[in-house]
C-alpha cells in the first residue's frame, strides 16, 4: 500500500443531464475550473502551493481537447508555474488521475496536487468526431470497437442476469439518491455552478416516481430481444470532479483536515465483448496484494455503466448490495465518463465517515476491455 497519501479536500459539481440538462451547454474546463477553486478553499490552501494537476477525460476533443488540464488548473485558479497534463483510460480517466498524483507525491516528484476528471458528452461526442479504428483489430479482436451496450447484453446473457435483476437495481439506484438528495447527504462534496444567474446546486439524474412496473415497459436499447434499457444503464452526463493531494505528513504539519488516505490501484484487461466484468478481477487483483478481505470493505463504488454488469459484479465479488453504492449510482446520478472515477471519490470519504467505515473500494469497468480498482481509508 501507499504510505499516508492524504486526501485534503474532494468536490465535484452537480451531474448534468446530457444534451438537456443545465451543463449541456457549459464547457468542461469551465465546470473543472469551479472544482479546482472548490477544494482549494475548502482546504484553506494557497494555490501557488500546488505544483501539478493532472485531470482524466475519456474523449480529449473539442470542448475538453488541447491539454484540457491545463485550462482547468489556470480557470481555477493555479498560477501558470503549476505544471498539468491531461490522461485517458475511457471510465476511469479521473480514477487514474487520482492515482497518478499519489505516485507523484509518494515518489518525491510533487509536494501538492490536484487529480481531476472532466466530461461534457453534450459537447463531444461519446466515441470522439471521427472514429478511426484500426482495421487490423476489427476482424482479429472486434470486441474492440463494440457497442458498450452490446457487451452489457453480452454479460447479460453469458452469466444469466434477467430483466428483472437488472430492472430492479436500476430502481433500488434512483431510490437511493434520491435518498440522498432529501437527507443533504450530497451537499458537501457538491460545490455549486452558477449559469446564467442561475444556481445548479442537484444533480440532475434521480427520478422521482420510478417504479418497475415503468421500467419494465421499455424497450431494449441495443438489441431487439435483449435486456438493457435505457432504463437500466448509465446517463449520458456532464460534470467535473477534482480531489486536493499531498502527502500525510506534510498535510499534518500545514494544519489541514485529512479526509482519508488513497491506498492502492489496479488495473485489469478483460475480454472486450465482456468488459463490463473488469471490476471482478480487478477488486480481486486489489485485495490479494493489499491483503485485505471483502468482509473488510465498508463501502463500495461501483459504477453503474449498465444494471447487467453491476449485478454480475456483486454476485461474483460476493459483496452485500447494502455497501454497494449506498447512495445511488451512474444509472440515477449520471456517467460523465472522465469524471466518474474523481466523483466516486467525492462521494466515498463522505459515505465511509457517516458509516466508520476503515475502507472503501472505488471501482469500475472500462471500455475495450478492462478494469480498475482503488483502495481508500477513512482518516481517523
Amino acid at each position: 500500500m501507499l504510505q499516508d497519501i492524504a486526501i485534503v479536500s474532494s468536490k465535484r459539481t452537480p451531474i448534468g443531464r446530457g444534451k438537456k440538462g443545465a451543463f449541456a451547454n457549459v464547457r468542461p474546463d469551465t465546470l473543472g475550473g469551479v472544482t479546482v477553486k472548490a477544494v482549494l478553499e475548502d482546504a484553506g490552501l494557497a494555490p501557488s502551493k500546488v505544483d501539478d494537476i493532472i485531470v482524466g477525460c475519456a474523449m480529449p476533443e473539442g470542448e475538453q481537447g488541447m491539454n484540457v488540464a491545463r485550462t482547468i488548473g489556470y480557470l481555477g485558479g493555479l498560477p501558470l508555474e503549476a505544471s498539468a497534463a491531461t490522461i485517458n483510460r475511457f471510465c476511469s480517466s479521473g480514477l487514474h488521475a487520482v492515482n497518478d498524483v499519489a505516485k507523484s507525491i509518494a515518489v518525491g516528484e510533487i509536494d501538492i496536487g490536484i487529480a481531476g476528471g472532466a466530461e461534457s458528452m453534450s459537447l463531444v461526442p461519446m466515441g470522439g468526431y471521427k472514429p478511426a479504428p484500426h482495421p487490423g483489430l476489427m476482424n482479429d479482436v472486434p470486441g474492440f470497437f463494440a457497442s458498450m451496450g452490446i457487451t452489457a447484453e453480452n454479460v447479460a446473457s453469458r452469466y444469466d442476469v434477467s430483466r428483472q435483476a437488472q430492472d430492479e437495481f436500476a430502481l433500488e439506484s434512483h431510490l437511493r439518491a434520491l435518498k440522498a438528495q432529501e437527507n443533504g447527504w450530497f451537499d458537501d462534496e457538491i460545490c455549486p455552478v452558477e449559469i446564467n444567474g442561475q444556481t445548479i446546486s442537484k444533480d440532475e439524474g434521480p427520478r422521482a416516481g420510478s417504479t418497475l412496473e415503468a421500467l419494465a415497459k421499455l424497450r431494449p436499447a441495443f438489441h431487439a430481444k435483449g435486456t438493457v434499457t435505457a432504463g437500466n444503464s448509465s446517463q449520458v452526463s456532464d460534470g467535473a470532479a477534482s480531489a486536493l493531494m499531498m502527502n500525510g505528513d506534510k498535510a499534518k504539519a500545514e494544519g489541514l483536515n485529512i479526509m482519508g488516505y488513497f491506498r492502492a490501484f489496479y488495473t485489469v484487461g478483460v475480454d472486450p465483448e465482456v468488459m463490463g466484468i473488469g471490476p471482478v478481477p480487478a477488486v480481486q487483483k486489489l485485495l490479494q496484494k493489499t491483503g485485505l478481505t471483502i468482509d473488510e470493505i465498508g463501502v463500495v463504488e461501483l459504477n453503474e455503466a449498465f444494471a447487467a454488469q453491476a449485478v454480475y459484479c456483486m454476485r461474483e465479488l460476493n459483496i452485500d448490495h447494502e455497501k454497494v453504492n449506498p447512495v445511488g449510482g451512474a444509472i440515477a446520478l449520471g456517467h460523465p465518463l472522465g469524471c466518474t472515477g474523481a466523483r466516486q471519490v467525492a462521494t466515498i470519504l463522505r459515505e465511509m465517515k457517516r458509516r466508520d467505515a476503515q475502507y472503501g473500494i472505488c471501482t469500475m469497468c472500462i471500455g475495450g476491455g478492462q478494469g480498475a480498482a482503488a483502495l481508500i481509508e477513512l482518516a481517523k
